[in-house]
């Protein structure tokens, strides 16, 4: 029987499933899994459903949805700090926040965040200034190819700027990450403008972690960026295209850069897209699939909008960025089933 995934994902559009498995404990993951790749169908591994693009046939295999829950706190002296061990299907920011009740310090700035757990590893996560491979120890996975669990500590993880080794990948399915956090009072120091002026601290300054996770959810909020159910500015799947990184001689003037450490430097996609010709609401009231009205970088669904709708208004963007820049905007979701178009 066919199970449409539309509602299972942030985005809320999506075809069906030819089967869909829920399952609650890691047995059942890892059987789910095994099962499938034993009868030769295809499998997506679904969790929160945020940051995904199904196409609007459908998915034409196994949809395996993650909803394994569990907080481990690990004993031991770990220098100082906090091993966690979370469950692949726990929701990731209810995660942040207990971490902060906690007064666990190094996700906080990761508060807001939809989706599970499981999925922050595959594209390292980040936001604010912080990014999960700060402070990830270890992720365990059921390998597919060799049949047997696996466990990768971070340094094998190969985290870079929004990729790791499970990004593009579907040879590991995430079991559980282990978090190493730190006790205190204060959070990590603020690595990005916007939040240190949020919370009058400044860049390099702390603040209490409370106060972050409050800072963070505000800004969040203000770009549509928290789910609510009756605001359509929010059904999206975040950022639509990570912020590209280029040659140093090859940033638009008067474009927000960043430089990186290997002498690359990141630049602002949202910046990129604005100056293309692209306006918050963009194309305007009517539109099944628009711009966000309150940050370009997020496409959203307005009601009505369909896989093809978000698709084709990606592609144009892109395309006009590429144009005007000569810059290839990556889209930072997991497409399924499509494709956004060539750029020329």
């Amino acid at each position: 029987m066919s199970v449409p995934l539309a509602s299972l994902t942030t985005l809320r559009v999506g075809g069906p499933a030819r089967s869909l498995v829920t399952v609650r404990t890691e047995a059942e993951l890892v059987a789910a899994v095994a099962t499938a790749d034993a009868a030769d169908s295809p499998v997506l591994v679904l969790g929160g459903g945020s940051n995904l693009l199904v196409a609007d046939a459908g998915f034409d295999g196994t949809v395996v949805h993650v909803q394994t829950r569990g907080v481990r706190v690990l004993q031991g002296d770990w220098c100082g700090g906090i091993l966690v061990t979370v469950a692949a299907g726990e929701p990731w920011d209810a995660f942040v926040e207990r971490t902060v009740a906690e007064g666990w310090v190094g996700v906080e700035a990761l508060s807001g965040i939809p989706g599970s757990t499981g999925a922050t590893p595959l594209q390292n996560v980040g936001a604010y200034g912080q990014e999960v491979a700060q402070t990830v120890a270890r992720v365990r996975t059921w390998d597919r190819l060799e049949g047997q669990v696996r466990t990768f500590p971070s340094a094998d993880c190969l985290f870079g700027y929004r990729t790791s080794r499970f990004s593009g990948d579907d040879r590991f399915v995430v079991l559980d990450v282990t978090f190493q956090l730190l006790p205190g009072p204060l959070g990590r120091p603020v690595g990005y403008t916007e939040l240190g002026e949020a919370l009058g601290v400044g860049v390099g300054g702390r603040a209490p972690v409370p106060d972050v996770r409050a800072a963070v959810l505000g800004l969040r909020q203000g770009k549509g960026m928290v789910l609510d159910e009756a605001d359509h500015d929010t059904w999206s799947a975040g950022s639509f295209f990570t912020n590209p990184v280029v040659d140093a001689g090859a940033v638009p003037a008067g474009a927000p850069a960043w430089p990186q450490p290997d002498g690359a430097v990141k630049v602002s996609a949202a910046w990129l897209i604005e100056q293309a010709g692209f306006a918050r609401g963009f194309p305007g009231e009517g539109a099944p699939a628009r711009l966000s009205t309150k940050h370009t970088l997020a496409l959203t669904n307005r009601g009505t909008a369909t896989a093809e709708h978000v698709r084709a208004l990606a592609s144009q963007v892109r395309s006009a960025v590429a144009q005007r820049f000569g810059v290839v905007l990556q889209p930072e979701p997991q497409l399924v089933g499509l494709a956004l178009d060539p750029v020329r």
